[in-house]
């Protein structure tokens, strides 16, 4: 059974989520501020945490700061803002997904499920895909131990991060457009996905660039889409 860690402030949308997951089968651990949810991982493990922004004590924000110290752990940010920019700070911060408040629960669901499933095939690929080491220059990812290194120094991604830069490399000088890249890695319809492919494909040049003003792996090709250029 996968554990689901909820962190809000609101105890009533803390119960909704409780019965949605519990009723598909999930474990659901429930917490109420940034603090709880810490100390629930310092001690446990979770499959993923849905995280509200706006908290007493610690925030959203701070929490998932601090959770990315050590953890890749998908998260989905719940916030009752509806911003561009907080969307974006959330994603950029290191959050997997966003979803704003009133949202419809079955919607969470399914996001919950989209996030388990990719998070899981990362450590469950074939032994095929499991031996194969991808470079494209000094960029280099181990798809056996989910390593990724930019001139032998080792980079930290996300689960959504790896996702998309594998599928680059695996594809190098392919151009992909933004809903093909929200298609392939969220297995959803893109719509409005724009804002929320760029923010990862900024986050992940800033770990793996020298410059990410001056890209030397991966490439926009303006009003086309995003590339791994060939070493």
């Amino acid at each position: 059974m996968q554990t689901i860690l909820v962190c809000d402030d609101d105890k009533q949308i803390v119960e909704a989520i409780d019965i949605y997951l519990t009723g598909e089968g999930y474990k659901v651990i429930k917490t109420y501020d940034g603090y709880e949810a810490l100390e629930y991982l310092e001690n446990n493990t979770a499959d993923l945490l849905i995280l509200d922004v706006m908290m007493p004590g610690l925030d959203g924000i701070r929490t998932t700061l601090k959770v990315r110290e050590n953890s890749s752990i998908p998260i989905i940010i719940l916030s009752a803002k509806s911003e561009d920019a907080d969307k974006i700070l959330g994603l950029n911060i290191g959050a997997d997904d966003y979803i704003t408040k009133p949202f419809n629960p079955l919607e969470l669901v399914a996001r919950v499920k989209s996030q388990l499933r990719r998070y899981t095939q990362l450590g469950n690929l074939s032994q095929q895909e499991q031996d194969q080491v991808y470079k494209c220059g000094g960029l280099q990812i181990n798809d056996d131990n989910k390593e990724v290194s930019v001139d032998g120094d080792p980079i930290k991604l996300t689960p959504i991060e790896y996702n998309i830069l594998l599928l680059l490399v695996k594809n190098a000088g392919k151009v992909f457009s933004i809903d093909e890249i929200y298609e392939q890695i969220w297995n959803e319809e893109a719509i409005g996905a724009d804002n929320t492919v760029a923010v990862h494909i900024r986050h992940i040049r800033e770990k793996i660039e020298i410059n990410p003003r001056e890209p030397k792996y991966l490439k926009v090709v303006w009003g086309v889409g995003y590339k791994i250029e060939k070493q």
